[in-house]
């Protein structure tokens, strides 16, 4: 039965518990098939706004239910014209997303968790306090916000997601695949699965479970090590997920999708840019189809780790291109708004 003494976030309910809930109410099903198309597909935040429904049944729902919706709270625009966004949760919370505008390419950068638990010691996110996991509707929320700040701003919509702000995805798995489904749903946004990419820190039984479930999503892993030693010293969960662990679960993953992997790599001034660096890099990329993407350090009030030189960077990447190594190197973008990888904290988790 419905629950009378509090109201129910409407976006938790699957269709068929949504038809469930309005049956309870007297409604019928195609009612309630109208107010899911409102919420997912036309991204409704108001039941006023559900104009092919009655006033007495708006003002019902009104009664019984609520739309946790999350809402600008300030944006900021780089020099290079990404956008950086702070947005506001229902509980006051506060995340933030990013608009990266290329040329031929419209990137939503979203994040999965307020806060972040794991503490890699290059990471602004890293430093704070995670405090609680995003509802699924929080993070569809955030791809339709930073998709009207592309077409308002540049007159295009997105064209891929990246599930790489704040917080580790896979630690929000349930939210997270749900997000996923409702963004490329039909009933949905409809966009192609293709076109969104999810990075991890690593959690090898996660990365298990994502090939149990045959997603259809892009993985990328935050690698930026190829030494189990480096790797414990800036990323600390590699104690418990150690590179080769990490490589038995991607083996499994691929065995599943035949999804190529992503691995993102720093490379730190004196610490992981060396030719032997490189070499331990190339040969993890053997167990499977992979690219890498070497990514500039955005550095952080927190760290004191540095990028390295230009020339350290395209030697790596030459080494690895070498080897037969998919590889690209990725410039920073949002540098001057700390809206690049890494950079993303908000001052305060509350407000």
């Amino acid at each position: 039965m419905l629950k009378t003494e509090a109201k129910q976030d409407i976006r938790s309910f699957s269709l068929e518990n949504l038809r469930t809930a309005f049956a309870q109410l007297g409604e019928k099903n195609f009612r309630a098939n109208q107010v899911y198309e409102w919420l997912w597909k036309k991204s409704s935040h108001s039941f006023n706004e559900m104009s092919n429904l009655s006033k007495e049944l708006r003002e019902k729902l009104t009664q019984h239910f609520t739309i946790n919706a999350i809402t600008v709270n300030s944006t900021q625009f780089s020099n290079d014209k990404t956008i950086k966004s702070t947005f506001k949760l229902f509980d006051n919370h506060l995340i933030e997303g990013v608009l990266i505008p290329a040329t031929e390419r419209m990137t939503a950068c979203v994040s999965s968790q307020v806060g972040c638990s794991l503490t890699c010691k290059f990471c602004a996110t890293g430093y704070m306090e995670r405090k609680r996991n995003l509802n699924a509707d929080e993070i569809y929320d955030q791809v339709v916000l930073i998709n009207k700040q592309a077409t308002d701003n540049y007159a295009i919509g997105l064209t891929n997601i990246v599930y790489m702000g704040m917080g580790e995805p896979l630690l929000n798995y349930a939210n997270v695949l749900k997000s996923i489904e409702r963004i490329t749903a039909e009933n949905g946004l409809n966009m192609a699965s293709k076109r969104i990419t999810v990075s991890t820190a690593g959690i090898a039984k996660m990365i298990k479970k994502l090939g149990d479930d045959d997603v259809k999503f892009n993985l990328a892993l935050s690698l930026h090590a190829a030494n189990d030693t480096k790797r414990n010293q800036i990323m600390p969960i590699n104690e418990a997920n150690s590179l080769s662990a990490l490589a038995d679960a991607l083996k499994y993953f691929y065995a599943k999708t035949k999804n190529p992997v992503t691995y993102e790599y720093i490379v730190f001034d004196n610490f992981n840019d060396s030719l032997t660096d490189a070499k331990e890099l190339a040969k993890f990329c053997k167990h499977i189809p992979c690219k890498v993407n070497i990514i500039e350090y955005n550095p952080i009030s927190f760290a004191t780790y540095i990028n390295a030189d230009g020339d350290k960077i395209d030697a790596f990447a030459n080494y690895l291109k070498s080897c037969g190594v998919n590889t690209n190197i990725r410039r920073s973008r949002g540098k001057d708004i700390d809206a690049a990888c890494g950079q993303l904290a908000v001052k305060e988790n509350a407000i």
